[in-house]
């Protein structure tokens, strides 16, 4: 119901879209999004059209066409008569390797040198500082060619491991060969093994599960688990007396004794390389391409990390260090349990960056011949079906959801770590 002083209400006019503060900026945003969805959609249409009268329209059944070449460095079985999208498959699980292996990697070098150029020592921190300005101002390509051949030039060839006074020897126990070709260590085996399970069928994405690995995972999972809920329990009794109760036998207990007795009923053993013939077999065998690259991306990208890890622990306020010391906390304390903590929400966001960069960098792997996504699908796959525009696509778009993935992963931590407030 109305009553005399209420104003009277305006109505909607399309001309208010335009002058109305309160709908301008939507409209502009909609006009935007129209004109860039046009002029996607013309770009699209004129591709595919020229495509098709040069006798080249898009067409992605290329990939169940057998891929004719090998792939050195595979973690699953594979094959030169197996389609172009399996070999597509092992180039993306080699990148996914070397950017796990390198994040991981450059990580922990980062912190560590990060903190070490902060060092009251005057001849580690500049030794750190060198490190860095070496390693980031020098194109990561150059220092995986550099690495590739220091492997290949100053290790021994395999013949070099031959005869009674060879002049060189395997490492660790005779279980480690270190070549010019690669790397040979020992690989895991299961006497009393409960097989594999088969996924996918025939499907270029086949793979095979080790239900070993399943059910070590699950014990190992749960001995963590449990090890936890005795933590919580500590935590508890502390809050509660003030006098913390020694479990850290307890914890270690309920995580090795079932693992250890799984790995015992599982017949768990070691199969180790051996030199036979030209080269060494048995073991597994980690290429020099894959060593080079997992090197160069790490030691690389680890100098940037380590500025990164500078800058952060510098933008906590001196008072927190301070404050810890009255506490009676020893450096190292003070640095893993107050400093590093803070120092975190600075870090994260532009580490994102950097693992982005590392995975992205993986790409180069071609220079030293580590047959990765861009080996694969973007190599040989381009060359041999000339389908240029279909292979580009799928190469952006993976290297897009790896990196998307890396991101949300990354964020979701980051959401984890930082300061709540009320």
């Amino acid at each position: 119901m109305t009553t005399l002083t209420d104003p009277p209400k305006e109505q909607f006019r399309l001309s208010m879209l335009l002058y109305d503060m309160r709908y301008r900026s939507a409209t502009i945003q909609v006009i935007a999004l129209m004109g860039f969805m046009l002029l996607a959609a013309w770009l699209i249409n004129n591709t595919a059209q020229n495509l098709a009268a040069l006798g080249k329209p898009i067409d992605f059944g290329f990939l169940s066409e057998p891929a004719g070449y090998d792939i050195n460095q595979r973690l699953l079985d594979y094959n030169s008569q197996d389609s172009h999208l399996r070999a597509a498959f092992m180039g993306l699980l080699n990148t996914l390797v070397v950017a796990v292996l390198g994040c991981a990697t450059a990580t922990i070098l980062g912190v560590i040198i990060g903190v070490l150029r902060l060092s009251h020592n005057w001849l580690v921190s500049r030794l750190m500082t060198i490190y860095v300005e070496a390693f980031r101002n020098v194109p990561v390509l150059l220092w995986i060619v550099f690495i590739m051949a220091i492997l290949i030039e100053t290790l021994p060839a395999p013949r070099a491991f031959r005869g009674d006074n060879p002049t060189a020897e395997m490492m660790l126990g005779d279980s480690v060969a270190v070549t010019n070709r690669g790397v040979y260590i020992p690989e895991v085996l299961f006497s009393n093994s409960l097989g594999d399970v088969h996924l996918f069928g025939n499907s270029p994405l086949r793979f095979d599960v080790s239900l070993d690995l399943v059910v070590i995972l699950i014990v190992l999972g749960l001995g963590l688990w449990v090890s936890r809920l005795i933590k919580i329990r500590a935590d508890r009794i502390q809050e509660a007396t003030g006098d913390r109760p020694t479990t850290w036998y307890l914890r270690l207990g309920v995580v090795l004794v079932p693992l250890l007795v799984v790995l015992w009923w599982l017949g768990f053993h070691f199969g180790y390389p051996e030199l036979k013939g030209f080269n060494f077999r048995g073991g597994t065998h980690l290429r020099n391409s894959l060593i080079a690259l997992w090197l160069a991306l790490s030691l690389y990208t680890a100098a940037f990390i380590a500025e990164i890890v500078r800058a952060g622990i510098m933008a906590i306020p001196k008072g927190q260090t301070e404050a810890a010391a009255a506490l009676g906390l020893r450096p190292r304390r003070i640095m893993s349990l107050v400093i590093l903590p803070q120092a975190l929400r600075i870090i994260i966001p532009p580490l994102i960056s950097n693992y982005l960069n590392l995975t992205k960098n993986s790409s180069l792997a071609i220079a030293v011949g580590y047959m990765d996504i861009t080996g694969t699908l973007g190599g040989i796959t381009m060359n041999q079906t000339g389908r240029e525009l279909e292979c580009v696509l799928l190469l952006m778009l993976v290297y897009l959801l790896i990196s998307l993935s890396i991101s949300a992963v990354m964020n979701w931590y980051n959401e984890s770590v930082k300061l709540k407030e009320r």
